[in-house]
């Protein structure tokens, strides 16, 4: 095969330094921020400059930190997106930043695009945490997307609530419907796959009482008083 010269004249610009990806996910309380923060202050004492960022809508702990369910801290950037992180940040101190730890994942829609920018283009490491799947076990976010494109990818498991086995899945307590609802041990448990099939069942036995009981108190509010 033979390659005229014309074909020599532009080549693709490659970075000298490419960057890496790590994927940690798992369902809630398996450890995922824990794990993150191991990672991140491993960099850090290998003289690594680190940074961490975390979606705004997570409040529960801190505003301005990456908070684990024990209460270990980290500083962070709180952003609605990764796309500003760059310019907010500043780009000459972007530029000295080696690793990224990007925390509750899920919630970031440009987490693909940010990643892909961040390894291939500007040779960071980028370490992200988050949740694969929702409390109905369908994908959460885009962290599932970047599987492809990682380096290494970690699926961490927690203990089940109710028997102690290795739990995969999220069982959300309440009865609310809606797929972003932040909280915490008074919302969710970690479950395996018989106590998530049971929960499930006995979670949507309890919501139709309830639904049956507001029913009838709203019919009975409805009828006339007689004097």
């Amino acid at each position: 095969m033979s390659f005229s010269n014309s074909s020599l004249k532009n080549p693709v610009s490659v970075p000298n330094d490419t960057g890496e990806i790590h994927v940690i996910f798992g369902p809630m309380f398996a450890g995922k921020t824990t794990a993150l923060l191991r990672r991140v202050n491993s960099e850090s004492n290998l003289g690594r400059n680190v940074v961490m960022i975390k979606s705004n809508k997570d409040t529960r702990y801190a505003v301005d930190a990456v908070v684990t369910h024990d209460g270990t801290k980290f500083p962070c950037w709180a952003l609605p997106d990764l796309s500003s992180f760059k310019h907010r940040f500043g780009l000459d101190a972007y530029e000295k930043v080696d690793v990224i730890g990007i925390d509750e994942a899920q919630f970031f829609d440009d987490l693909y695009d940010f990643c892909c920018n961040a390894a291939d283009i500007d040779g960071k490491t980028v370490i992200v945490a988050g949740l694969d799947g929702d409390y109905l076990r369908r994908k959460f976010g885009s962290v599932l997307d970047i599987i492809p494109i990682a380096d290494t990818v970690t699926k961490l498991t927690a203990r089940c609530e109710l028997c102690g086995k290795r739990a995969f899945f999220t069982l959300r307590k309440t009865d609310e419907m809606q797929k972003e609802l932040i909280g915490g041990a008074n919302m969710y448990m970690p479950v395996c796959r018989q106590h998530y099939v049971n929960g499930k069942s006995i979670v949507e036995s309890a919501r139709k009482v309830l639904e049956s009981h507001q029913v009838q108190v709203e019919l009975v509010s409805e009828k006339p008083l007689v004097a």
